[in-house]
């Protein structure tokens, strides 16, 4: 059940699809998460309304093709399953959409089963009592 947001310079609504199913993809394929488990937010900043800021931090050069992904989902992932899935996106975005791997940046943020509302103002993954 994550819950993704990607962000990028452009509005073309071609590659905002492409990027959303490569972030789709890598999840299914390195954590198992179930191809139907979909929450996604995918914003084109056009430079006048919506922009992204960035710099070369780390060495690594980053230009207009950046792309920010975030994405928040219960914990229990080890090490090694996120760092195959930071590779994976970065992979499948390239073969996607086109973008460079280097303009790739990706952040996990965990939480836990109560941290979830999937409707009807209900935990369902932490009824009462739990």
């Amino acid at each position: 059940m994550p819950f993704v947001r990607i962000d990028t310079l452009g509005v073309d609504p071609g590659r905002l699809d492409a990027l959303g199913r490569a972030v789709q993809e890598a999840l299914v394929e390195t954590l198992g998460v179930p191809p139907d488990d979909r929450f996604q937010v995918l914003t084109g900043h056009d430079g006048t309304h919506g922009t992204l800021r960035y710099d070369d931090f780390l060495g690594i050069h980053r230009d207009e093709g950046i792309v920010f992904v975030a994405i928040t989902m219960r914990s229990g992932r080890t090490p090694d399953q996120k760092r195959a899935l930071y590779r994976r996106i970065a992979e499948l975005a390239q073969a996607y959409a086109g973008t460079e791997p280097r303009n790739v940046l990706v952040t996990l943020t965990e939480n836990e089963p109560v941290d979830w509302s999937f409707g009807n103002g209900e935990a369902q993954f932490a009824p009462a009592g739990t």
